[in-house]
């Protein structure tokens, strides 16, 4: 036993961390998964929201400010629908990218109101109003947590470890105040803007479940299969209130 250590083997507390191998897509095979995400029936009408509370805040909208907890443009377009790969990724891996996804306060709104990030990508939050705002992550698998925002104060910067579709963000100063946030371990996801659109790139082919979520409507799941190189379309559907 003794000459054993004296070969140089390392001290047993010196064993380095075991290293992720990280999933590597082959883009010579990877397909898209693209289509709409759209509302039927008649286009519900604008509700106006009362933001007399602060000054500042209905100077920003001159007077007029409308909810956009469901926002349907042309032909039932529906906008921030949050779509992505709910199963058939198992086993894989994927990097955590290091580029920040940006969440702003600006017009005493949270824009973008839908946004998707990985699991421990840095989401930079701005206050670009002249008011305090409070941004606070309901979360229920994540960490909870409140932090107030002045006006001109600098971006934070937080992560969330753990997936989470989805985590409401409120404002505890302005009730009207509404974002979400998609956590997921892989990169296949996309929030629907105002043509109801969306595309999810580079995807490994295989055999999936998609799901799409909306603040209002719920959630809705389609199975896929994605051949090598293949594009896929898939069309979701919500039937209007």
């Amino acid at each position: 036993g003794w000459a054993a250590g004296r070969l140089g083997t390392a001290p047993k507390n010196e064993k380095a961390a075991p290293a992720v191998s990280y999933f590597k897509v082959d883009p010579a095979t990877a397909g898209t998964i693209s289509g709409t995400v759209e509302y039927l029936g008649p286009k519900p009408p604008r509700k106006p929201i009362d933001m007399s509370g602060d000054p500042a805040c209905v100077e920003a909208h001159h007077g007029k400010a409308y909810d956009e907890s469901l926002v349907v443009g042309p032909k039932g377009a529906l906008a921030n629908a949050f779509v992505y790969i709910k199963s058939g990724l198992e086993g894989k891996s994927f990097e955590t990218p290091t580029t920040p996804v940006a969440l702003d306060q600006r017009g005493c709104w949270f824009t973008p109101r839908v946004v998707g990030l990985q699991t421990n990508q840095p989401l930079v939050i701005s206050n670009s109003d002249p008011v305090t705002h409070n941004v606070h992550p309901m979360a229920q698998s994540n960490r909870e947590w409140n932090h107030s925002q002045g006006s001109g104060e600098p971006p934070i910067t937080r992560r969330f470890p753990r997936p989470e579709v989805m985590i409401p963000v409120k404002c505890n100063i302005h009730s009207w105040m509404r974002s979400y946030i998609g956590v997921l371990d892989h990169p296949y996801f996309a929030v629907t803007g105002p043509g109801g659109t969306f595309a999810i790139r580079n995807v490994p082919p295989g055999d999936y479940v998609l799901e799409v979520w909306h603040e209002k409507l719920g959630t809705q799941e389609l199975k896929v299969t994605v051949p090598p190189s293949g594009q896929q379309q898939v069309d979701f559907k919500f039937k209007g209130e």
